[in-house]
């Protein structure tokens, strides 16, 4: 699974296109899919961006539910039915749809900002604003992550 990491801002041109980093373009190379899986998000203003093994690993998740219940319905249109593969151009650009567009406000640039396993497009200014509305909650809150297994206790 690719790890996409860091922040880039690209300009967004009138016809939506933009470059993928080339750090996020490298990681996506080996995927099935020559570009980029991209979904509105659930949580905010921003488009989800990731590999087709994410997807992959979501659906996997999804096989986990009861078949026909409302509960895999719903999480099934949720997560793959707004879902767009936009593939790479010779210049490493993608096309944004229209309503992508518009659900994360763009206007002339687009910041990709990575979150391990996938990474998020968001109007620059709004991603800075989140970015320190998210340090301050987590200094607030004093937010750590479980330490990682020693070798010898893995086993």
């Amino acid at each position: 699974m690719p790890l996409f990491l860091g922040t880039f801002v690209n300009k967004v041109d009138k016809k939506g296109r933009v470059s993928v980093p080339a750090t996020f373009r490298a990681r996506l190379a080996a995927q099935s899919f020559p570009g980029v899986v991209a979904y509105p998000s659930f949580t905010g203003p921003a488009i989800e961006g990731c590999g087709m093994d994410h997807m992959e690993s979501l659906m996997q998740g999804t096989d986990r539910l009861d078949v026909f219940s409302e509960e895999q319905d719903e999480m099934t249109t949720l997560i793959f039915a707004g879902v767009r593969e936009l593939p790479w151009d010779g210049d490493g650009r993608i096309v944004l749809p229209e309503e992508f567009i518009a659900h994360a406000g763009l206007a002339g640039a687009a910041a990709f900002v990575g979150k391990g396993r996938t990474f998020q497009i968001w109007e620059p200014e709004r991603q800075r604003a989140h970015m320190e509305e998210v340090r301050r909650r987590a200094m607030q809150k004093r937010l750590t992550l479980p330490a990682p297994l020693k070798p010898e206790d893995r086993a």
